[in-house]
């Protein structure tokens, strides 16, 4: 019996739609796409509308050999690749490999990998969008261009092996103007003044925080002179409450997540990358096997700028808090979400469970520590979206200070938020970005007309602080704000910009490096418009126009060549060469020249300063300060295939000891054998099952070491004198030498 051919793009994703679809289909997955643009050429023909050249990488030759021939073998071709502009583009792509006389290729889409979303998706296939199609071809080509067109120019004025991408140039551009931003800021003082206060006839105590005069003026305390001198005059005046508020607020929950937001509190609450989140978002997708239910779809499409929610979703999700939470905490109106995304898809959903009945504790057994965690997060945090409002009793007093000499009245104000009901935030909160002023303490019952006596009083010295580096989520935030990239594009954007050594990751907050600032600098001042964030988002609009059906796709890459040609041309003669060699404290082993780090198609190399004339190298090491536990080497940190970071000796191969965790000076408390880094802030041991707190293993070894120092100082005799034992020593020695020289 002929089957129907169904092709995805992924065996996971293959294996999860066999189930649902029954033994009359056979399904198929190319792994992605199956033709691009050649890697070694252009690809783009410049005099004929831009019209690509697209080849089948060698790599996929043998995959769309096999496509070819179930093709020939079916009855019909389904073509179920993702539901967005990539999609739709390799969708178009396995067609036109495969295509076979006669036979008829429909195209299905779905946002969830479950049996009835599988049925309506093939009870209505449709043709290949071809407007979707234009849009993710013109990015493509637009990428091609500057990448290809570009990336030359710096190899010839910077270094070779360099690269520039039309987005990531943009991502790299905010991030060094933030860092210049932090350069400039110049720190400016100023002070605050709490007064510690209470009822007279009551001993509880609370704090306000001085505001300014009684009629509204406000206070700038600059200085401790003024500070000190403000505070005196405060000791001696008489406090009043003269105004009692309190008002209750509700806070709303936020909308499930869409692509953007998803990742942004991955990165808050579990410190996973952009691509990682990504990564793990793909596998719940496209299904895993979940114990007699067999290979599930446990997440609707996670590429998606929609907070639109299926009404069956929002229903099933309903039941499940009344029956779960009560009634109380189940609104009367099911929520909709206003959409803030420009340019969003409205055809999509937002990422939510395809089932809110699997509860994250039921499929913790199946699934992989990260599954798990990414999956209850995002379950929370639909789940919560359905609930009740959280209700907060916000309550303000102001404080009336009357001074008699000189005669000037003050107001001090105090305040308290107190939850009165949970709500939502019983099963979710959203993270924050920068922390959040916390809510003042609970006041004590206070009235209009009340006498305060005060107890103290706090002045605090302060400084305003730069802006924040950008994290994941604040630079995602800031893309997202406006509108450059779109949900596809955010992980590879943040991945680009530091595999190219642009921008590195301390303490999970993005800096530039010295070549990122460079490469940044040059092309602000040679391509304007490549690095400008008005003219990217620009871009991003004439793209989805194109997906709208509204432009054509080869006006927009000619209306942006044309002046990018321009500029090119004149970059060509005008850049200014900026070659980059650091300068290490090694010497050449040959000549005595100092050795230079330089940068190959490999990557970083180490070399003679003095070369044509002398040829030496060697690798490129970054040694992390710890000896190898097996040999006495230095650990060096190395790059594997895949571009991972990893730890080995450097005396491989002699010796392999490797480990993906940092390793830290150290030793562990239990048995003396390597610590490593392991999580964001636990130390744990390769050789024992030992693990602690980071801050505790670093603690107690910086105190071991001043210890050490301390002793041995202790030990050593005032006055760099010699030692008794160490005088008898030399005296011996001496003696030695003596009855050799008599004996010769």
């Amino acid at each position: 019996m002929t089957k129907k051919l169904v092709i995805v793009e992924s065996p996971a994703k293959a294996r999860t739609l066999g189930k649902l679809l029954g033994s009359s289909y056979s399904l198929k997955a190319s792994m992605g796409h199956v033709r691009d643009l050649p890697r070694s050429q252009l690809g783009v023909d410049l005099e004929e509308g831009f019209a690509p050249k697209y080849v089948v990488p060698r790599a996929k030759s043998k995959i769309v050999k096999e496509l070819k021939e179930a093709a020939k073998a079916a009855s019909i071709i389904y073509l179920a690749t993702d539901p967005d502009r990539e999609g739709e583009a390799i969708s178009w792509h396995l067609q036109n490999v495969t295509k076979t006389n006669r036979k008829p290729y429909r195209r299905v889409v779905f946002h969830e990998i479950t049996k009835e979303a599988i049925e309506r998706a093939f009870a209505k296939p449709r043709s290949i969008d071809m407007h979707l199609v234009n849009a993710q071809q013109a990015r493509r080509i637009l990428d091609r261009l500057v990448g290809y067109k570009l990336s030359p120019l710096l190899w010839q004025k910077v270094r070779r092996g360099l690269s520039a991408g039309r987005v990531q140039s943009v991502a790299l551009r905010i991030i060094v103007d933030r860092e210049r931003e932090i350069e400039r800021f110049v720190p400016v003082e100023y002070w605050t003044i709490e007064a510690e206060l209470s009822k007279a006839a009551e001993t509880a105590a609370f704090r306000a925080l001085l505001i300014g005069l009684a009629d509204g003026t406000k206070l700038e305390i600059k200085n401790e002179p003024e500070a000190t001198k403000l505070s005196d005059r405060l000791k001696k005046a008489s406090y009043t409450v003269s105004k009692v508020g309190t008002k209750k607020v509700n806070r709303q929950p936020a909308p499930p997540f869409i692509t953007s937001t998803m990742q942004q509190e991955a990165w808050r609450k579990l410190r996973f990358s952009a691509k990682f989140t990504m990564s793990v978002a793909q596998e719940l997708y496209e299904g895993l096997p979940i114990g007699d239910e067999g290979s599930v779809g446990l997440i609707t499409y996670m590429r998606t700028d929609s907070t639109r929610v299926a009404r069956s979703a929002i229903a099933e999700t309903r039941e499940f808090i009344a029956s779960h939470y009560g009634a109380k905490y189940l609104p009367p109106h099911a929520r909709t979400f206003a959409q803030t995304v420009k340019g969003a898809q409205e055809a999509h959903e937002a990422i939510r469970p395809t089932k809110i009945r699997r509860e994250p504790s039921r499929l913790k057994p199946h699934l992989s520590d990260a599954q798990f965690k990414l999956y209850q997060l995002i379950w929370r945090r639909m789940v919560a979206s359905q609930m009740s409002a959280a209700t907060f009793a916000n309550t303000t007093v102001d404080i009336q200070a009357r001074c008699p000499r000189p005669k000037a009245d003050y107001l001090f104000r105090a305040s308290s938020s107190v939850n009165t009901f949970d709500g939502f935030m019983v099963l979710y909160i959203e993270s924050k970005d920068e922390a959040e002023e916390k809510a003042g303490a609970k006041l004590p019952p206070l009235e209009k007309g009340d006498e305060l006596k005060l107890i103290n009083l706090l002045p605090e010295q302060h400084f305003t602080k730069p802006p924040a580096r950008f994290t994941e989520a604040t630079l995602i935030k800031m893309l997202e704000q406006w509108g450059i990239g779109r949900p596809s594009t955010y992980a590879p954007i943040l991945s680009t910009i530091q595999e190219r050594e642009y921008v590195t990751k301390t303490e999970g907050r993005f800096g530039p490096t010295e070549l990122g600032v460079i490469v940044n600098d040059l092309l602000a001042k040679h391509f304007p418009g490549i690095v400008d964030i008005k003219f990217t988002a620009q871009m991003e609009d004439e793209l989805d126009q194109v997906a709208n059906e509204n432009k054509d796709w080869v006006t927009v890459v000619q209306d942006f060549y044309a002046p990018f040609a321009q500029s090119l041309e004149s970059a060509a003669e005008l850049m200014e060469k900026v070659k980059l060699e650091e300068v290490t404290d090694e010497i050449c082993p040959r000549c005595g020249k100092p050795m230079v780090i330089k940068y190959g198609r490999y990557g970083k190399f180490i070399a003679c300063s003095g070369y044509p004339d002398c040829k030496y190298t060697k690798s490129f090491q970054v040694k992390v300060g710890v000896k190898c536990p097996q040999c006495g080497g230095e650990i060096v940190e190395k790059k594997s295939k895949k571009k991972r970071t990893f730890y080995g000796c450097s005396n491989y191969p002699d010796c392999t000891f490797a480990t993906n965790l940092k390793p830290i000076p150290q030793p562990c408390p239990q048995c003396g054998g390597l610590l490593t880094v392991y999580r964001r802030n636990l130390a744990k041991c390769t050789k024992c099952d030992y693990k602690g707190r980071l801050a505790e293993v670093t603690e107690s070894g910086a105190a071991a070491a001043q210890v050490t120092e301390t002793t041995r100082k202790s030990k050593a005799p005032a006055g760099g004198k010699k030692t008794t034992k160490e005088r008898g020593a030399k005296k011996t020695a001496r003696k030695r030498r003596s009855s050799k020289k008599a004996a010769g």
